[in-house]
C-alpha cells in the first residue's frame, strides 16, 4: 500500500516536507489510474511539486535566517544633552525663550540660565560694575562675568531683564501720555502711547457649550478722542450657538518697537467688558441696516454686524474712549476689570450746594473714514432749577440761540469693510464726548455708535423748515439728546439742540455731595 502510494507520487521524498506545508497543492494532484482533469483557471499558477517544495523551503530558509530591522532610535529634542540644548537655547531672543520655557519644567531650568539671560541682559543695558581690589587698592570697571553667576540663583537675569524693560516701556509710555490737550482734556500722544506699549485688543466668543473662540487680527483706526478696533474675517463661529463676547486688553511681557508684536509670545490680558449674545434681540438695539448687514448696538461702545440673508456675524467694531484706555488695558486681570481710584472732591466757592460751573465739553462725530462734527462746548453750568428726574441739566445747544447751531459736514452714515465687501450704513454714526469739570479733569467719557431717527413732532423753529430728527445715547452715567433740522436747500443737517444729563449719583460720588 506504501509501495503503491510512493509510485504514485514521483518524487514522494521531496514531497514530503512540502505536503505539510500545502495540503491544497497536494490534494490537486490526480490520483492514479484517473485521467488528469483540466486545470481551473483558478490553479493556473501552481507549481510542480519539486518546485513548490523548492519555493517554500527558501521562504521558510528567508523567514528564518533574515536579520530583524531594529527600529531606529527616537530622535526628540527632549532627549539631546542638557549641555547641548543650552547651547541650543543661548542663540534665541528673549521672546523665544521665555515662549521654550513654557514647554516642560526641563526646558523651564534651561532656559533660566543666568549665562543666558546675563548675555541678553548685557546686550540691552550694558551693566558694568566697579570692584576695588584690597591689596592693590587699584579700581577698574569690568562686565558683569562669572562671579554674578555664580552669586546669584537661576533666573535671577531673567527677573532683572524684565523688570527692566518693563520699566523702561513705562517710562517711555508715561513720557508720551503726559501732555494733556486742553481741548478734549485727553493725552495729545494717545495713538503714540498705544504703539509704544505694543497694547493690542482681543475678542473672545464663548458658545453654549463652553467652548472659546479668540479672535485677535484686528484693524485699528484712530479718532481725536477714540480709537475703533475692527474685527472681520470667515472663521465666525454660528450666532446661533453663542453665548457671551468678552472684550481684553493684551499686552505683551516684552513689547518690542523694533518689530511686530508676536502672536504666541507672552502676553497679559485685562478683562474690559463683556456682552451677552444669547438673545441679540433682547440684549441690544437695532441701529440701522444696509442691504448686505444689519447693526446692532451694545453698551458699552460695541457694534456687531450680521449678515442679512446667513443671520451670522461679518464683522464686530468696538469705539474706546482714550480716557483711562490704558489702564483699562493693562491693569486689570484675565476676570475682574480695572477699578479706577476714588476721585477727590474740589471745593467750590461759587455755589457749594451745585457746583456743575465751568464745565466743558468736546464732541466728535465720525463715522469711519469721515468727521461730521468736531467742536469743544466751554463754560457749561447747571443751576438749582436744572436739577430734575435723578439727574442735572447741561444746556449744550439750544432752540433759542441760533448764533450757536452748528453744521454737519456731510450725510451721516457709518462705513464698513470686510475682506470681500464693504458698505455705509446711513442715519448710522460714532458719537465722543468728552465732558470735563472746572479743573479741566475728564468727568464722563464715552464712544459709541448711534442712530439718527425721525422725530415725529413738527418743527416750530422759524428759521428752518426742514424735518426734525434726534440722536440719543444714554447709559449709567448720563444721557445725551441731539435734534437735528434737515435743510433741503443746502443739503445738510444743523444742530439746533444739544443737552446733557448727567445722573446725580454719578456727581455725589464725585463731589462728595447729596444731591
Amino acid at each position: 500500500m506504501a509501495a503503491g502510494g510512493g509510485g504514485a507520487f514521483p518524487g514522494a521524498a521531496e514531497v514530503g516536507p512540502w505536503r505539510r506545508f500545502a495540503p491544497a497543492a497536494v490534494a490537486a494532484a490526480p490520483r492514479p489510474g484517473r485521467a488528469a482533469e483540466p486545470r481551473s483557471r483558478s490553479r493556473s499558477f501552481s507549481a510542480r511539486p519539486g518546485e513548490c517544495s523548492g519555493t517554500v523551503n527558501a521562504g521558510i530558509k528567508s523567514l528564518y535566517l533574515t536579520p530583524s530591522i531594529k527600529p531606529r532610535p527616537n530622535t526628540c529634542i527632549e532627549s539631546m544633552p542638557s549641555e547641548m540644548l543650552t547651547k541650543i537655547f543661548s542663540y534665541l531672543d528673549a521672546v523665544s525663550l521665555l515662549s521654550v520655557g513654557c514647554v516642560n519644567k526641563h526646558f523651564y531650568h534651561l532656559a533660566n540660565d543666568n549665562g543666558i539671560w546675563l548675555k541678553i541682559y548685557s546686550s540691552c543695558f550694558q551693566p558694568k560694575r566697579t570692584i576695588r581690589e584690597m591689596k592693590s587698592e587699584q579700581t577698574e570697571t569690568v562686565s558683569l562675568g562669572c562671579t554674578v553667576l555664580r552669586d546669584r540663583k537661576p533666573g535671577y537675569w531673567k527677573k532683572e531683564y524684565i523688570f527692566k524693560q518693563i520699566a523702561a516701556v513705562k517710562t517711555r509710555v508715561m513720557q508720551l501720555v503726559k501732555p494733556v490737550d486742553s481741548y478734549t482734556g485727553v493725552p495729545c500722544k494717545a495713538k503714540e502711547a498705544i504703539k509704544a506699549s505694543g497694547l493690542s485688543w482681543i475678542i473672545v466668543l464663548k458658545d453654549k457649550n463652553g467652548k472659546e473662540h479668540v479672535m485677535e487680527k484686528a484693524d485699528l483706526s484712530f479718532k481725536d478722542t477714540s480709537v475703533a478696533i475692527l474685527w472681520y474675517g470667515t472663521n465666525w463661529p454660528c450666532l446661533d450657538i453663542l453665548s457671551t463676547l468678552k472684550l481684553f486688553g493684551l499686552m505683551p511681557l516684552l513689547p518690542d518697537q523694533s518689530r511686530a508684536p508676536r502672536k504666541n509670545g507672552p502676553c497679559r490680558r485685562s478683562f474690559i467688558a463683556e456682552y451677552h449674545l444669547a438673545n441679540l434681540t433682547e440684549s441690544s438695539v437695532a441701529i440701522g441696516a444696509d442691504k448686505l448687514v444689519q447693526l446692532f448696538s451694545l453698551n458699552p461702545g460695541l457694534l456687531l454686524g450680521v449678515w442679512k440673508d446667513k443671520n451670522e456675524i461679518a464683522f464686530v467694531l468696538v469705539s474706546l474712549h482714550y480716557h483711562q484706555l490704558l489702564e483699562r488695558s493693562t491693569l486689570g486681570s484675565a476676570t475682574v476689570q480695572y477699578d479706577p481710584p476714588p476721585s477727590e472732591p474740589v471745593l467750590d466757592d461759587v455755589d457749594p450746594e451745585y457746583g456743575l460751573h465751568g464745565y466743558n465739553m468736546h464732541l466728535d462725530i465720525h463715522g469711519g473714514s469721515c468727521t461730521y462734527l468736531c467742536e469743544t462746548f466751554r463754560s457749561l453750568f447747571c443751576r438749582r432749577g436744572d436739577v430734575a428726574n435723578g439727574y442735572l441739566r447741561l444746556t449744550v445747544i439750544s432752540f433759542k440761540d441760533n448764533t450757536k447751531h452748528l453744521p454737519l459736514i456731510g450725510t451721516l452714515g457709518l462705513s464698513w469693510e470686510t475682506d470681500v465687501f464693504k458698505g455705509n450704513v446711513k442715519d448710522c454714526c460714532v458719537m465722543d464726548v468728552t465732558l470735563l469739570d472746572e479743573i479741566g479733569r475728564p468727568f464722563w467719557c464715552f464712544s459709541a455708535p448711534v442712530c439718527m431717527e425721525l422725530s415725529s413732532k413738527a418743527s416750530s423753529l422759524f428759521d428752518y423748515m426742514g424735518h426734525i430728527y434726534t440722536i440719543d445715547y444714554a447709559d449709567s452715567e448720563g444721557k445725551v439728546c441731539v435734534e437735528l433740522v434737515w435743510l433741503e436747500e443746502t443739503k445738510e443737517y444743523f444742530i439746533v439742540n444739544l443737552v446733557l444729563y448727567i445722573s446725580t449719583k454719578k456727581v455725589n460720588n464725585w463731589y462728595g455731595t447729596n444731591y
